[in-house]
């Protein structure tokens, strides 16, 4: 089932989501699915229907939306949670299961507590099921490059026969290397009979930093369906990168001699959207959407640069949907000024949407002489998780601190039924006291796990971008905030976050069906 160019199937729904503090509210997860069908990815893992009631519905009304791109749900093998699968995607217009069991002797042995014979007739037992429910079943045998190749190439052979469609390879830990990767496709190319009935797939963890570089491997190798997460997010050090996977086979496709069918000038918008949604953060130096991909500090690049842009930039920044700052906005820029550059950022308001930013753009403009893209894009973040999180709102923050001054902060906030609630408290410092009056008006005592702040831009005025991570029951949610105040946005940053843990109340798995 060869074919010439690489399929992108994306799990930023589903592995993305396992990353610790990333869990979505089911209209977030279906904003990125209408987004990554916008991009063009061909397969949408919209999550794991087995795993809980939130993530069945959730997988439900995207397979309702989503028409262009295949659907698909995660299941162990076994019979409830191919059951499952098939009714959360059933009425996707291109429908399909994806089912996995481990397959190395260390699984095996101690997870599992199953032998050889047992797994391979778990295994087709999973799929033939799958198979009656749909045509399009895709098998991984998880944890396969640290499992035996002559045990690797009878199980895929038998899960083939039973009706498997795509042959998933996953390096599950992360512990490949490139070449050694490449190898063990190729061998199962070769050492599986009827291989040539189903697409080879892989699926690479980053723990070794191998995953880009491994999945890439592999297609040279003959795989022609790529998994990942766009931002590279998911379990422990992340999956695949998709953007690098994308703009690797885009730029090098003379190498690869394959291409993909993306729009790459929505890998921007899209990794943009992941990270607000989720709150992580994009490091600057991070390939094809970090701030500093096309950014030249070097005398002799930017002399290269001025002379021929290509003697230093292998992409145009257009392609991947960076936009240039083309007009300057401040305190005297009006509705049609702002509503244009948001345009031009991939931003499309509708008047309510307008008039809520343009007041909140108004605010930020008296406190800065220029309003950037960057700062543009932090306000748009801000507007999207008062909007999208509903809950507890900072309305005031005051702060008395100093030199031989116990930190003391006042904070207003209204409550979801619209009350509005002032705490005063101390603290060790001025973030201590306006995190702890936070917590004391919401009523809940989470651990904060991390707290970090970041300037958006460059320059006194500039907006910082705060991050919290609070731990509550075991379980990561994760708050981010933007104000040219610190201390402002520190206090909305734990907001989001105890607003999140409150929505989701600790219902979405993380981790606890880790899948491949």
């Amino acid at each position: 089932m060869a074919e010439d160019r690489v399929r992108i199937f994306d799990t930023t729904l589903r592995d993305g989501e396992q990353a610790a503090g990333a869990a979505m509210t089911g209209d977030e997860k279906l904003e990125i699915a209408k987004q990554l069908e916008k991009l063009g990815v061909d397969i949408i893992e919209a999550g794991f229907a087995a795993s809980s009631p939130g993530d069945m519905e959730s997988i439900k009304r995207i397979a309702k939306e989503i028409k262009n791109a295949t659907v698909c749900s995660l299941a162990r093998a076994n019979p409830d949670d191919i059951d499952a699968a098939w009714e959360s995607i059933k009425e996707a217009v291109h429908p399909r299961i994806h089912t996995f069991i481990s397959s190395s002797d260390i699984h095996m042995k101690h997870q599992l507590r199953k032998n050889r014979e047992e797994v391979i007739d778990m295994a087709v037992a999973a799929v033939s099921r799958a198979k009656s429910y749909c045509e399009d079943v895709e098998f991984s045998p998880m944890d396969a490059t640290r499992t035996d190749p002559e045990f690797l190439y009878a199980l895929v052979q038998a899960t083939i026969d039973a009706g498997a469609t795509t042959i998933n390879i996953p390096d599950t830990v992360g512990y490949a290397v490139p070449e050694e990767f490449g190898a063990l496709i190729a061998s199962v190319i070769e050492n599986v009979p009827n291989i040539d009935k189903a697409v080879i797939s892989v699926h690479c963890h980053n723990d070794l930093g191998q995953a880009v570089a491994n999945s890439l491997a592999a297609v040279k190798a003959g795989a022609r369906q790529v998994e990942g997460c766009i931002n590279g997010i998911g379990e422990r050090a992340g999956n695949t990168a998709l953007e690098e996977v994308i703009m690797g086979i885009h730029t090098r496709k003379q190498y690869f001699q394959t291409t993909v069918g993306i729009d790459t000038t929505q890998i921007y918008p899209t990794s943009r959207m992941v990270s607000e949604i989720t709150n992580f953060p994009v490091q600057p130096n991070k390939a094809i959407v970090g701030t500093n991909s096309f950014r030249h500090a070097s005398g002799i690049h930017q002399d290269g640069m001025i002379k021929e842009r290509t003697t230093y930039e292998i992409m145009d920044p257009k392609d991947v949907g960076w936009v240039g700052e083309t007009m300057v906005l401040s305190k005297l820029s009006g509705r049609a000024g702002l509503r244009s550059r948001m345009e031009e950022l991939g931003y499309t308001l509708d008047k309510e949407e307008l008039d809520r930013v343009f007041k909140s753009f108004k605010v930020l403009a008296d406190k800065k002489r220029e309003v950037t893209d960057r700062d543009l894009e932090a306000l748009m973040a801000e507007d999207r998780r008062i909007e999208e999180v509903q809950g507890f709102h900072v309305e005031s923050v005051a702060i008395v601190t100093g030199t031989g001054l116990v930190p003391t902060a006042t904070v207003v906030m209204t409550t979801p039924d619209g009350e509005k609630r002032t705490e005063k408290m101390e603290g060790n410092g001025p973030v201590d006291a306006v995190c702890n009056a936070v917590v004391c008006i919401i009523g809940v005592q989470p651990k904060l796990d991390e707290y970090s702040v970041r300037s958006i831009t460059q320059g006194l005025d500039a907006v910082g971008d705060v991050t919290v991570r609070l731990r509550h029951e075991d379980h990561i949610y994760t708050g981010r905030a933007a104000d040219t105040d610190i201390l402002v946005a520190s206090a909305k940053a734990y907001a989001n976050a105890m607003n999140r843990l409150l929505a989701l109340d600790g219902n979405e798995v993380q981790g606890e069906m880790q899948g491949v």
